[in-house]
This record gives structure tokens, C-alpha cells and sequence, in this order.
């Protein structure tokens, strides 16, 4: 719904994504100006949200199938 901008003005980042989830969104990935949905792996997408991270996996389009999810290395 929000994309790379989060609609809830009242609330952070990743307060913001994880109410979008529990109303049947999905969780996205931010990569410069490109949205990408990330499909599986929602415990890790949900303890990142809103926070940068490295996500793996396959890409079909605009469509990731989460391998793996780990915190960004700081840098």
C-alpha cells in the first residue's frame, strides 16, 4: 500500500509495516527507487521491518521468494 513511503504519519517506520501486514499486505523490499514484494520468511521480514537488511533470494519480476533476511551490515 505505502511502497517506499509510509502513509501513518503518527507512527515509525516499522510500526507502520507491520500494521499494512496484519491488514493483508505484504512485507516490501526498498532497493533505490524499485518496490520489491517479499514472499516468505515473515517472522525475520517482521523482526527487520522498517530497518535496512539483506534479503536473498529468487526475483520474478517485482516478486522475491525470501531465502534468507539478515540485518545490514553497518558501513
Amino acid at each position: 500500500m505505502c511502497g517506499a513511503h509510509h502513509m501513518a504519519k503518527d507512527k515509525s517506520p516499522a510500526d507502520c509495516a507491520r500494521m499494512c501486514v496484519k491488514q493483508g499486505m505484504k512485507y516490501a523490499l526498498v532497493v533505490g527507487s524499485k518496490v520489491y514484494t517479499l514472499e516468505g520468511h515473515e517472522a525475520e521480514l517482521d523482526k527487520l521491518a522498517g530497518e535496512r537488511a539483506t534479503v536473498k533470494g529468487e526475483v520474478t519480476g517485482e516478486t522475491v521468494a525470501v531465502q534468507s533476511v539478515v540485518p545490514a551490515k553497518k558501513g
